[in-house]
């Protein structure tokens, strides 16, 4: 066992969908894993593709949309260091239901469906807690979305930069309880919270009105990453 595939191994075991697997497991895992590095506005895969790799992310952001034959697209989810994305290739070969892109760098490290899949073969009980991870997953995804459908857009809105502020606290442990900062467009903050940009950026200087947070091109200093719960309904 290479001192690599231990560091990858401490790292799927904190990934909430590897988090239910035994030290023994995540070696396997980390065994058919390989690294890979994307360049900043690169493709790591398009919507339609077929789905044969699951990611992790080790450095970096990407964002996952879709787009419309109209030009439009829509962010789904934004990803940064510690965040899954692709999971479902571990099951299964059919086509990708979104595109994923960088937004910098990206370190990641990637699991072939394929290989996957023979482990779940050669060892049911991988299988089965995958399965309760992924389940649980699923779970908290319906409740945020219940949630934001009752939520007006300055809600959403709120609750999107609070979630990018603890997982900014998650990959890095050294960021503090204040002055948190996003690199993150406010298109990006309205696509994440399903709004208009125009909607969007009345109320992030409605936040920087009040001190909360501080805009500049293509980021977001969280002030007072506490405050943003106030403005939750």
């Amino acid at each position: 066992m290479s001192t690599a595939d231990e560091e990858t191994a401490r790292l799927l075991g904190r990934i909430p969908v590897f988090e239910a697997l035994g030290e023994e497991d995540l070696l396997r895992v980390a065994e058919v894993a390989v690294r890979r590095s994307f360049a900043p506005g690169q493709r790591i895969f398009h919507e339609g593709d077929p789905s044969d790799t699951c990611y992790i992310v080790r450095v970096g952001n990407a964002r996952a949309v879709r787009e419309h034959p109209d030009g439009r697209t829509i962010t789904l989810a934004q990803f940064g260091p510690g965040d899954t994305f692709g999971e479902l290739a571990m099951f299964d070969d059919e086509k990708r239901s979104a595109t994923v892109e960088t937004l910098d760098d990206v370190e990641a490290i990637a699991i072939l469906g394929r290989d996957m899949r023979r482990l779940m073969r050669d060892h049911s009980e991988i299988a089965t807690k995958l399965v309760i991870s992924l389940g649980r997953r699923l779970r908290l995804a319906n409740e945020r979305l219940a949630r934001q459908s009752f939520q007006t857009v300055q809600s959403r809105v709120a609750t999107a930069i609070a979630d990018l502020v603890e997982r900014e606290r998650e990959a890095d442990p050294r960021v503090g309880e204040r002055d948190v900062l996003l690199r993150i467009t406010q298109a990006d903050v309205a696509k994440l919270a399903g709004s208009s940009r125009e909607s969007a950026s009345r109320f992030l200087k409605t936040l920087e009105r009040a001190g909360v947070v501080r805009q500049g091109r293509g980021r977001i200093l969280v002030h007072d990453p506490g405050a943003l719960s106030g403005y939750v309904y």
